[in-house]
């Protein structure tokens, strides 16, 4: 199995880093990088596969070389560090210096794990509704993480895009490399974020969790809201872990009252239509060289955020409204289908536990 070669600080708690660390299934690759979560803090590793004349080794010798923070947004700026330490590994074995060398020039003070509470202990999740800052998190591949985002799953990022805001738990299944999937875990979470003042103080956070194996079967037991990936196949079993499972391009639900919400609706795809057309708009304007400051990350999380943003500020008008009625011309000022979005209004409606009546007519009776 997995082993824990070396560390700094010696004395910190490492259970289970060497499965999340090294993708089950790795084997298989030659190289990946891997986002986690461990306890409180969230980790980068890069792995790298070798081959080498040894029966002991089983004719390969595999490392991960990773490192723990408590906030993901700017560890992917030791990327090519960690890259270039796994294959100094690989080719000279126990020759840590360059990595002491880091730890002192990086270290600071980890939370600890097990004495304070997560609750009293604010950690630097990615949507917060009181920021309007967002982690900036390049990808390494030139086209950007959000773009790779909406290519591969077309006109589905709208139903992704309603389970994030409902806080569903979204696990995404892909065999590896499991690095460009840990990118969708954040994609996922970035079409979340509301950034009105006052809302949901009771809404459970949605939170990247990145790369999950089965050692973590038993923290995702408890947990009410969060997004992450696997290499697993045996999660799909366990549907109790999770509302919504993302297999590749197919997004499914085991739970009946959230079959609704797959399918794309009118509503969804005019905001893919226009998604698109800004995108498009962007791409002109960066190529006749009038915009070099804007990108695709940006527009792809303002895009959402402004969505958001319209359907809160609508609902929390109408609930402080005398008659609190919400009806079919509010859906379609939100940018919502008044019958399609029907049942995720409803679900919306109590997960943010907001008072509104909702009287949209049902067609088979017109």
């Amino acid at each position: 199995g997995n082993m824990v070669e070396w560390c700094l600080p010696q004395d910190i708690d490492l259970e289970g880093v060497e499965f999340k660390s090294m993708a089950s299934g790795s084997h298989k690759i030659q190289s990946d990088f891997i986002y986690f979560r461990k306890g409180l803090c969230f980790g980068l590793a890069c792995f790298a596969n070798m081959p080498v004349e040894s029966e002991l080794e089983r004719g390969a010798r595999m490392k991960s070389v990773g490192i723990l923070s408590p906030s993901y947004t700017l560890l992917y700026r030791y990327m090519h560090f960690l890259e270039n330490q796994v294959r100094h590994q690989l080719e000279m074995p126990g020759h840590y210096s360059h990595l002491e060398a880091f730890y002192d020039d990086k270290k600071g003070v980890l939370p600890d794990s097990k004495g304070t509470p997560s609750s009293q202990q604010p950690v630097h999740w990615l949507p917060s509704i009181h920021r309007y800052m967002y982690p900036e998190m390049k990808i390494t591949h030139p086209a950007g993480c959000m773009s790779q985002f909406i290519k591969f799953f077309g006109e589905q990022i709208l139903v992704l895009w309603k389970f994030a805001l409902l806080r569903k738990r979204i696990l995404i299944f892909s065999p590896p490399p499991v690095g460009v999937v840990c990118y969708r875990v954040y994609c996922c979470c970035c079409l979340a974020n509301v950034s009105l003042p006052g809302l949901g103080g009771t809404v459970p956070e949605s939170k990247p969790f990145f790369y999950v194996n089965v050692a973590d079967i038993e923290m995702l037991e408890t947990e009410v809201s969060y997004v992450a990936c696997t290499t697993e196949k045996i999660f799909e079993q366990k549907r109790d872990l999770y509302d919504v499972y993302v297999d590749n391009q197919n997004v499914k639900t085991h739970h009946e009252h959230l079959q609704p919400l797959l399918k794309i609706n009118n509503a969804d795809k005019e905001k893919y239509r226009r998604l698109n057309d800004q995108r498009q708009m962007l791409l002109y304007s960066q190529e006749v060289g009038e915009d070099c400051s804007s990108c695709e990350e940006d527009l792809f999380i303002l895009f959402f955020m402004e969505q958001n943003n319209r359907i809160f500020q609508t609902l929390m008008e109408v609930s402080a409204s005398q008659d609190k009625t919400l009806t079919a011309d509010h859906a379609r000022g939100m940018g919502l289908d008044p019958q399609g979005d029907r049942s995720f209004l409803m679900d919306l409606l109590e997960v943010y536990g907001i008072d509104v009546m909702l009287v949209i007519d049902n067609p088979c009776c017109t």
